[in-house]
């Protein structure tokens, strides 16, 4: 029915899929913050589970349904490109963040964990390229131990949040976790659980929406599969975390808004693990081409950078952001300068 749209209502079914979309995780991350309080959970595992998970949920409809539909290619690319665009809206928070660089004011080991956790992650997808073609039951091993891994790695980093080993130096532009209110933590969770659930049952749906448009684009406009996953339906898709990280930050969440962001990426992870299994031609990770795999390049050094200044906690640097949302910034823009020439 989507692909029978003339071009301006395709375009406005797509925008608008899209501004529900950012609406539904406005209101979800008032929601996630008021269930870390309320459930103890704390703010950087409630961004990295719940709320990463939940405005990731759009991006996972749109890879698993045209990996189903057999493009490969744009599966892969609008996971990593997501992962990327994700990553690029901490350095647009942190020109919001004005009283000193925000990895520097978020300090939380759970943060730095996730991290590090994301980074073994995109390693595997480069492993399963790298080594032989093959597939059980149309799922490649790779995904089996990717999917593992992520589990594991969410289970510690429960572990480092509830009981650090380790703990950063506190400064006056140093933000602590602590619930906006003592009575907060007394008050019944179920209620905002429930809304937030219904939210994510729409950007669900939204999803659902992008993924057929994204995929007339390619057709009806004779567009690169990986052009369009990594820098359209990628991004629109990637608009909630955006959209929940500027708007933590302004409530001074930063450690869910970093969490959210990092979260968010590990979870998109998983768009590749449930791609595999939806592609039926083999093994998602050798249908792909060289232009995806420089977007997962892309992703691994932009969250290399990150963890970088999450480390450093560089208080000033220019235009008054860390020197990592600099490079962060710059590699994007060169990725994304790659791409177009290389579609053109």
């Amino acid at each position: 029915m989507i692909a029978d749209l003339s071009t301006p209502l395709l375009m406005a079914v797509f925008a608008l899929a899209g501004v529900v979309v950012v609406l539904a995780s406005i209101k979800a991350t008032e929601l996630a913050d008021i269930i870390a309080d309320r459930s103890r959970m704390g703010e950087a595992m409630a961004g990295g589970i719940i709320l990463g998970g939940a405005t990731s949920l759009s991006g996972i409809v749109v890879s698993v349904n045209v990996a189903a539909n057999g493009d490969a290619s744009f599966a892969f690319s609008n996971a990593v490109g997501g992962i990327a665009a994700q990553t690029l809206f901490l350095a647009i928070a942190d020109f919001l963040h004005k009283r000193a660089n925000l990895e520097h004011a978020a300090a939380e080991p759970a943060n730095l964990f996730q991290a590090v956790m994301l980074l073994v992650l995109l390693s595997l997808p480069i492993a399963a390229m790298a080594g032989p073609d093959m597939a059980y039951f149309g799922v490649h091993p790779v995904s089996v131990v990717l999917f593992l891994a992520y589990i594991a790695g969410v289970r510690l980093s429960s572990t480092v949040s509830e009981r650090p080993m380790w703990r950063p130096v506190l400064t006056h532009e140093t933000r602590q976790d602590v619930p906006e209110a003592a009575q907060e933590a007394d008050k019944p969770v179920l209620g905002p659980a429930l809304q937030f659930a219904a939210l994510v049952a729409v950007m669900g749906g939204c999803g659902l929406v992008i993924a057929h448009v994204g995929q007339d684009f390619t057709t009806r406009f004779g567009l690169a599969s990986s052009l369009v996953g990594s820098l359209i339906t990628a991004v629109v898709t990637s608009l909630p975390e955006l959209v929940t990280t500027l708007t933590a930050v302004r409530r001074g969440a930063l450690q869910l808004a970093i969490g959210g962001i990092i979260g968010g990426n590990t979870f998109d992870t998983l768009f590749l693990v449930f791609s595999d299994a939806a592609y039926r031609e083999g093994s998602l990770y050798h249908a792909v081409g060289m232009s995806d795999l420089y977007w997962l390049a892309t992703g691994l050094l932009m969250t290399t950078i990150l963890l970088a200044g999450l480390i450093l906690r560089q208080k000033d640097g220019p235009a008054r952001i860390g020197i990592e949302s600099v490079l962060m910034i710059a590699v994007y823009a060169t990725a994304v300068g790659v791409e177009l020439t290389a579609g053109s």
